[in-house]
């Protein structure tokens, strides 16, 4: 019974908001907030760090959003060309995820995604957690790659 009960505990603990060791950081001005996210703690482990899993599915959505603008239709996630994690994630941590583009090719479009948090205990500064670059292709309904379509700018 103590052992369930010990586990019990485990899940129950508070926010994990110890320091992180971190500097501050500024969001990035040429870039474009294109998601705004909590983890929750069924997102973290029993220390109440989220789960890197978790990061970077979120970043994959975040990732999108630009490319989906330029590829007018289906596309998908084709590499993660880079993907750093800088300061652990914590439940209740605000997670603003910054995108710009990169590249766009024929049929691929190359983003980068910035995710900086504000800490449960000091909302309205910043650091910066995760960086990671990715690339998309745009696909046709058999999901093989077609062009990306041109706009006159």
């Amino acid at each position: 019974m103590s052992h369930l009960s010990n586990s019990v505990t485990t899940h129950l603990r508070a926010p994990n908001t110890a320091p992180v060791d971190a500097p501050e950081a500024q969001v990035p001005a040429d870039h474009e907030l294109v998601l705004k996210v909590i983890p929750l703690p069924g997102d973290a482990n029993a220390n109440g760090d989220i789960f890197g899993g978790w990061v970077m599915a979120q970043v994959d959505l975040a990732g999108s959003v630009l490319p989906a603008r330029y590829a007018q239709g289906r596309m998908a996630t084709v590499a993660v060309n880079q993907f750093i994690f800088r300061a652990p994630v914590r439940v209740g941590d605000i997670l603003s995820f910054y995108a710009k583009m990169e590249r766009i090719g024929r049929t691929s479009m190359t983003v980068n995604v910035g995710v900086y948090a504000e800490r449960f205990n000091n909302q309205g500064r910043y650091i910066k957690v995760t960086e990671a670059q990715l690339t998309y292709v745009a696909i046709d309904d058999e999901g093989k790659p077609r062009p990306v379509p041109r706009t006159d700018d």
